[in-house]
């Protein structure tokens, strides 16, 4: 705005002055001509006219006419050509107003000896022709002189349009330059605004952008000191804080899902309590003593296992013990449909393995595998090290599962949110997300199934 709007103003206010100062020197020149020729076209004829009449009537001149008059209109007249000498500039007007001042004073001497014979008798004939050859001659005279200087006048104002037309055009110049100039501003200004406030707000956008994928790593830059470095400085510590919180959120949910997790392993237990005392009881009622002692003892090395002192990790032998009294446990209860075999490398009982793995899959496969087959069914749980992994399997050769069902169950595996059992099976899920959340993405299980062949599923697990 100021660089269009200053120097339009400079032109504009320069204009004004010109045509101001146009417009009263043309206003005094004109007052001044028309001053000149009021006496150009009054005074000598009134001066001749009041002359004659006191001439001509000299007896009684004064009952005819003001004697006096002459004489104020050469006052007047010289009071007004005095006013007009102060006030001009030009050399020849002054010249041409000085020499009507002279013609005045001469003019004034000539009426004042009229004036004084024209009382003497006589006299007549001689102011008759002082009349004609001094008052009518400078009276005359003095009009030639008004005229001329009526001529220079308008010569002067001749001039001045001149130099309000010269002036006009170099105005018309200025204006063009002017015009220039503000574009020559505005395309420096735009180019400044471009590099001064539109780039950095696209690289604030471009920040945003990656700010929006979930990279809060990146940040604006603000190493200037206007309004922009504020708002990217803002725009750093707002992203800094979101991260923060982002982190913050995530350990909360990975809590929450271990907590959750934590959850689904202790309804094992009871469920399973709760089934093998029922088994106690009937095998104590049908007198099995010796069955009830094994099943007892088995039940107390599952929990023993189970519990681990509170250890969230167990060595790959303790959870082999563990789920070898599950089995043990269920076999009492399924003797007539349930055989295991436990195939596990015991150079891989020292490492360690998330507690409550296998049981779990052992479970499923009971309870949907062979369960379900109604007839005698096997389960093989076997253990081998590969390179730096670990290797277990639990296989049974039950029912199987048919496509669709063994697609909805990876399908659900493969889903980042937490899955139901419902969904996945009775705590492969569980099983799933504690193997990830100790190990990462790259472990976990995989599952295989045939239908009316069994079902195998398969731990990774790192050599740890």
């Amino acid at each position: 705005m100021a660089i269009c709007l200053i120097p339009m103003a400079a032109v504009i206010v320069f204009m004004l002055v010109l045509m101001q100062s146009f417009t009263h020197n043309y206003d005094l020149i004109v007052d001044d001509i028309i001053k000149a020729n009021a006496y150009n076209i009054d005074f000598k004829s009134d001066m001749d006219f009041s002359m004659y009449t006191i001439i001509v009537n000299s007896d009684r001149a004064g009952e005819l006419v003001d004697l006096d008059k002459p004489f104020s209109m050469i006052k007047n007249a010289r009071t007004d050509f005095k006013d007009l000498y102060d006030k001009t500039d030009s050399d020849a007007a002054r010249n041409q107003l000085d020499r009507i001042l002279r013609t005045l004073d001469t003019l004034e001497e000539r009426v004042t000896e009229i004036v004084d014979d024209s009382k003497v008798l006589g006299s007549y004939s001689i102011n008759m022709e002082r009349l004609d050859n001094n008052v009518r001659i400078l009276t005359e005279l003095i009009q030639d002189q008004i005229q001329e200087y009526i001529n220079y006048q308008v010569i002067g104002l001749d001039e001045l349009r001149l130099g309000i037309k010269q002036n006009l055009n170099i105005s018309v110049i200025a204006g063009i330059a002017v015009f220039f100039l503000i574009i020559l501003g505005a395309v420096l200004i735009s180019r400044r605004i471009m590099k001064g406030i539109v780039e950095p707000v696209k690289e604030l956008c471009e920040v945003a952008g990656s700010v929006g994928t979930g990279d809060f790593d990146v940040r604006a830059r603000s190493d200037t000191t206007d309004e922009l470095a504020i708002l990217g400085q803002s725009f750093n510590e707002m992203v800094g804080r979101i991260g923060t919180l982002v982190e913050d959120v995530r350990a909360e949910q990975e809590k929450l899902r271990v907590i959750e997790l934590q959850l689904l392993q202790e309804q094992i237990n009871p469920h399973f309590l709760y089934n093998t005392l029922d088994t106690i009881t009937w095998l104590s009622e049908m007198g099995e003593n010796d069955q009830v002692i094994l099943m007892v003892n088995s039940l107390s090395d599952f929990f023993r296992t189970g519990l681990s002192s509170g250890k969230s990790m167990v060595s790959i032998r303790e959870e082999i013990k563990h789920v070898e009294s599950y089995l043990k446990i269920q076999q009492f209860r399924y003797q007539d449909i349930l055989e295991f075999e436990v195939e596990v490398d015991d150079s891989i009982g020292e490492y360690r393995i998330p507690k409550l793995t296998l049981q779990p899959l052992v479970e499923n496969a009971l309870y949907h595998g062979i369960k379900n087959k109604r007839a005698k069914g096997r389960i093989i749980v076997s253990g081998r090290q590969d390179g730096d992994n670990i290797i277990l399997s639990v296989k049974d050769d039950g029912v199987g599962m048919e496509p669709e069902a063994l697609d909805k169950i990876r399908k659900n595996l493969s889903d980042n949110g937490p899955g139901s059992p419902a969904e996945s099976g009775f705590g492969l899920r569980n099983v799933l997300e504690r193997i990830r959340l100790t190990y990462g993405n790259d472990y976990g299980i995989e599952i295989d199934s045939i239908y009316g062949a069994g079902t195998s599923v398969m731990v990774k697990i790192p050599c740890e």
